[in-house]
C-alpha cells in the first residue's frame, strides 16, 4: 500500500510538472508556430528607400498582438509586433485588434457557428482571468486592459488614442523627434457584443474605435465571408451599424459576407474600411472581395474622401508574402481602386506566416520603389490614406 501511495504521489507530481511546463512554454511555442516569419536573412534596402522610409508617416489597420501573452514593451524573437519593433519600423499608428472567438481550422470557405473555439483554449492556457473563459465581451475588455497597461508601462512610447485630437498630438510629438506610437483598439468580429447593444457602450468606454462586424463565422449581426451561405445584415446587425455610424467609430467590413457589405453600403454614407485583405484580381482567393465590390466599398463616404482597403502581408491574400509580392498587390490595388483608397493591413500576429515583421517595413518601401511607385503614392499608401479616414471618423 505504501508503494502504491508513493506511485500516486509521483504520478501527481509528474502531472503538476507537465501542466506547469505547458502553461509556461506551450502558448509561446504555439505562437512561434502560428506567427512565423518565412525568411532568414535580412533584406537589402537601398539608401534612397531608407531615406524615404524614415520620412513617412506609417499606419497599419490590423494586428492581433493582444491575443498573445507577450509583453509588448519588450522586443521579442517571436511574433511580428511589439513597441520596439514598431519604432524600428517607423510605424506611427497601429490598430490593435481583439480576437474573441475563432473556429478550429479557420476555414476560409465555410465554418459553422458550432465549430470548436480556439480562443477559449488559448485563454485558459495563458491564464487569462476566469471571467474571460466563457464571455466574449470580457475577452475584448481584457485585451483592451492589456493595451492600456502596456501604454502605462511604456515610458511614453505607446499612447492609446481614441480621438482625432489624440492622434494629432502623437503625430506632433513624432514630428519633434519623440519616439512614440499611437495605438488604437479595434474589434475583430462584433460577436463580442454577445447580441446585446449595451455591450457596445462597454467596448466604447474601454477605448474601442474600429468595429469589425464579423470574423470566421456567422453571428448575431449577419453573415460572414466564411460562414454558411451569403447571409446579409440581421436586424441586430443593422442596429449595430447605425450605432457605429452615430458614434463616429470606424466600420470594418473585413470577414463580412458580400451581402453584408452591400447592405452596409445601402445603409450608410461614411468612409468604410476593409482592414486586412488582398485583391481578387491580383490573388484569386475567396478571402478577397471581388474588385467591383471593393470599388463600391471605397466609394462610400465620397464627401469625406471615401474609404480604404488595407493590403495584408500573408500569402493567402497576396499569393506571395515577400516584400515584392506585397508591393505587387499594392500596385494592382492602386490601379483597381485608386491610390487614395489603398493602405496597409498586415494581419500581424493573426496566426499567419509573413515574409517580414514590422521592424523590416523599409523592405516594403524599397519594393514599392522598385515596382515603380512614386514618392507621393508611397506616402499615401503607407499612412496618409489611413490618417484621412481616421480624422473623418473619430470625434
Amino acid at each position: 500500500m505504501r508503494v502504491f501511495g508513493k506511485f500516486l504521489g509521483r504520478l501527481l507530481l509528474l502531472v503538476i510538472v507537465c501542466i506547469a511546463a505547458f502553461l509556461a512554454f506551450g502558448p509561446g511555442y504555439v505562437e512561434s508556430q502560428r506567427n512565423a516569419v518565412t525568411r532568414e536573412a535580412p533584406y537589402e534596402v537601398s539608401p534612397e528607400a531608407l531615406a524615404l522610409h524614415g520620412s513617412l508617416t506609417i499606419g497599419d489597420w490590423h494586428a492581433d498582438s493582444l491575443l498573445w501573452n507577450r509583453d509588448l514593451n519588450h522586443r521579442s524573437t517571436i511574433g511580428h509586433v511589439d513597441i520596439p519593433r514598431l519604432l524600428e519600423g517607423n510605424v506611427a499608428v497601429q490598430v490593435f485588434t481583439a480576437v474573441t472567438k475563432s473556429p478550429a481550422g479557420q476555414n476560409y470557405h465555410e465554418n459553422t457557428a458550432e465549430a470548436r473555439d480556439n480562443i477559449t483554449t488559448l485563454a485558459v492556457a495563458q491564464l487569462w482571468p476566469p471571467r474571460t473563459w466563457n464571455s466574449l465581451a470580457e475577452r475584448a475588455l481584457y485585451q483592451a486592459e492589456r493595451l492600456h497597461g502596456f501604454a502605462e508601462e511604456s515610458e511614453g512610447a505607446l499612447r492609446v488614442v481614441t480621438t482625432a485630437e489624440d492622434l494629432d498630438a502623437v503625430l506632433e510629438a513624432r514630428s519633434q523627434g519623440v519616439p512614440v506610437v499611437a495605438g488604437l483598439l479595434g474589434i475583430e468580429g462584433a460577436h463580442a457584443l454577445e447580441g446585446d447593444i449595451a455591450n457596445l457602450d462597454r467596448l466604447e468606454a474601454a477605448g474601442y474605435r474600429v468595429i469589425g462586424l464579423h470574423h470566421f463565422f456567422d453571428n448575431a449581426l449577419g453573415g460572414s465571408l466564411h460562414g454558411v451561405g451569403d447571409a446579409g445584415l440581421s436586424a441586430f446587425g443593422a442596429e449595430v451599424v447605425a450605432e457605429v455610424v452615430a458614434r463616429n467609430m470606424v466600420l470594418d467590413l473585413a470577414h463580412s459576407s458580400p451581402q453584408v457589405a452591400r447592405d452596409v453600403l445601402a445603409a450608410t454614407d461614411i468612409p468604410l474600411i476593409v482592414s486586412h485583405t488582398g485583391l481578387r484580381s491580383a490573388c484569386d482567393a475567396h478571402r478577397n472581395f471581388p474588385d467591383d465590390l471593393m470599388r463600391d466599398i471605397v466609394a462610400n463616404g465620397a464627401d469625406e474622401g471615401g474609404g480604404v482597403i488595407g493590403i495584408g502581408y500573408w500569402a493567402d491574400v497576396t499569393c506571395d508574402d515577400s516584400p515584392e509580392g506585397v508591393a505587387r498587390v499594392i500596385m494592382a490595388a492602386i490601379d483597381a481602386v485608386g491610390v487614395d483608397h489603398v493602405s496597409l493591413g498586415s494581419d500581424y500576429d493573426g496566426s499567419v506566416a509573413v515574409g517580414f515583421d514590422t521592424s523590416e517595413l523599409a523592405a516594403l518601401t524599397d519594393a514599392l520603389l522598385r515596382a515603380g511607385a512614386s514618392e507621393e503614392e508611397i506616402r499615401a499608401v503607407m499612412g496618409e490614406n489611413m490618417l484621412r479616414v481616421l480624422r473623418a471618423r473619430l470625434n
